[in-house]
Formats: C-alpha cells, structure tokens, sequence
C-alpha cells in the first residue's frame, strides 16, 4: 500500500513519515520510505541520533534518464526517452518494479537508514533557481509509482511537499491513503479544505491527524473543524523533541505509539484499487498531453495509452 503524509510546513508531517515508517520497519514489514519534500529532512528524522551512514545514495531527479529507460522497457508506445514524460502511464512491455525488487533502480537509488530503506528525490539547488519548479524533481517518482506493482502487506511512505503544493500535480493520485498532518491552530488546518475538496473529486482516502495535541481544547478545535475526517492525534511529545535535537531519550510515548498504530491500520483496512490508480493516472496524463506535452516532445502523447492494461499483480506474469 502507498502511504502519503501532507501538512502545512512545521505541522509534523516528516515526523509523522518517519515514526510510521521506523514502526512499520521494526515490525518486520517490507517499508520503503521515500523524501518528496523540497527540504528533504526525512533521512535526519529517522535516523535522529546519525547512528548509520550518511546519506550518500544519488536522488531520483540526477538520473532522471536512465529511469525513463529502465521503466519504458519494450513498450512499442513509448518512442524514445525524451517522448517519456513525467505522466506516461505503463502499458504492455513496460518495465514494472516490485518494492524493493533487485534491479537497478533500487539498487541505485535506495539507502538504509536508522533501518528504513530511504529513496530522495532530490534538493532544489542553486542551478534550479528562476528556470525550474520543485515539481520537476518530482517525475521521476511519479514515472516510479505508475510502474510500481506493491504487494499485500507492503509499504511505502511518502513524505510529500508542503501545503496545497502537494496537489500541483497528478502525484497525489497515486496513494492508496493519505493522511494530512494538522496542528490545532487556524494555521494548521488552513490547507484542509483544500486537501478535502481535491481528494474528494479524484475520491483519493483522506484522514487528518492532529499533531502536538497539548489538551480536550486543542482536541475539541480539531474536531469541530476537520469532523469525521480527523482520525486520531498524537500529544505534544518529549521523545520527538529530543530526537530532534540529536539526542533521542528513551522511547516514543504510548499514546503517540498507539496513534501510529491506528495509522497502519486504517491502512490496513483498506482493499487496493488498481483500475482506480490507472485510471486517474491516465487521466493526468492526456491532461498533460494537452497542457505542455505534446508540444513539448512534438508528438501525440496520447498515443502512449494502452487501452488494454491494467497494472497490478496479474501484470507481472
């Protein structure tokens, strides 16, 4: 299942990918985490003490190229690199990916970490300044997540762009759950509506977690502005502060653990839709066609559509 965590900046949304995905990993649950945020502080919050290595495997956007090749594999569709675009859905001869599959992808691009497999997508340098935008970095794992074939009972956990960034492309249609990070303040439910208003036309799952909760009226103010949508909370908590000043004393409370439980099963609980999931990334591709791509590339990128397929496990035969 694919797991995304959005928020306001400084809601606790990193936090929350991390604490999800260290859970999931400590159970024994194949987990992979991947940093899609323009900050990409996911690796310094599941590894807080730096007790591994650092991080030093290459960002998806630095080998954007190579990616296109591996995954449009003998797709007669696809005519070359260049005409692959961020939104190019998979067909018959595409190259599909299982979780953390052998193959080169994940070979190159993966890195333990505080003992969670860790894929970057890559900063926002000083060469992207005025010529690009931080959802360009973007594409390579969006062409990954159109090819990746997840199992039952496997994870991946998503640490997404801030704000109503996050919907700015099709990216946010390509998650089986979402789960939105929000303090009890004006500001940390502000992007909500938002949220709810998106999700809900492309009928993508949605729930709110309420974040450094400090009492019944930090509680009560969540309630009366998300409803039902608010799923659970986690407590202002004193291991995250430590943790986030390097220095990690004793373990996770059990309120907060008891939360991130909850979070896993709610996903749990959920069925994968692969018609869904292809459907609406075929979708945002012939929207993109129309938009850019097909100038772009000089082709009909509407061509690339294989009305005859459908990802899933069935696929990987």
């Amino acid at each position: 299942m694919r797991v995304a965590f959005v928020g306001k900046g400084g809601s606790g949304k990193t936090t929350l990918s991390a604490l999800f995905a260290r859970q999931l990993a400590r159970s024994g649950a194949p987990v992979l985490a991947v940093d899609g945020d323009i900050n990409q502080h996911l690796s310094q919050a599941l590894d807080p003490a730096a007790d591994t290595a650092p991080f030093e495997a290459p960002p998806l956007a630095a080998h954007l190229g190579d990616i296109k090749d591996l995954l449009r594999g003998t797709n007669a569709r696809i005519t070359s690199r260049e005409a692959m675009v961020k939104t190019t859905p998979p067909g018959r001869g595409s190259r599909l990916l299982r979780l953390l599959g052998d193959d080169a992808l994940h070979t190159r691009h993966v890195q333990r970490v505080g003992g969670v497999p860790l894929m970057v997508t890559g900063e926002f340098d000083e060469s992207d300044l005025g010529v690009a935008c931080y959802h360009s970095k973007l594409g390579a794992v969006e062409l990954y997540l159109s090819h990746l074939v997840d199992g039952p009972g496997e994870y991946l956990v998503m640490d997404m762009t801030a704000g109503a960034d996050a919907f700015a492309s099709g990216l946010f249609t390509r998650f089986d759950m979402t789960f939105l990070v929000a303090e009890p303040t004006r500001k940390g439910v502000s992007v909500y509506r938002q949220y709810r208003d998106h999700a809900r036309e492309f009928g993508i799952p949605l729930a709110v977690v309420g974040n450094k909760v400090t009492g019944e009226d930090d509680l009560l103010f969540l309630k009366e502005e998300v409803g039902d949508d608010l799923l659970t909370h986690l407590v202002v908590s004193p291991w995250v502060r430590s943790a986030e000043r390097g220095d990690p004393q004793g373990e996770l409370e059990d309120v907060n653990r008891h939360a991130v439980d909850l979070l896993r099963e709610t996903v749990d609980a959920r069925e994968k839709n692969w018609p869904a999931l292809h459907r609406h990334a075929v979708e945002f591709h012939l929207r993109n066609a129309r938009a850019w791509a097909d100038a772009a590339t000089g082709e009909d990128l509407a061509a690339q559509v294989d009305p005859e397929f459908v990802p899933g496990p069935a696929s990987l035969a």
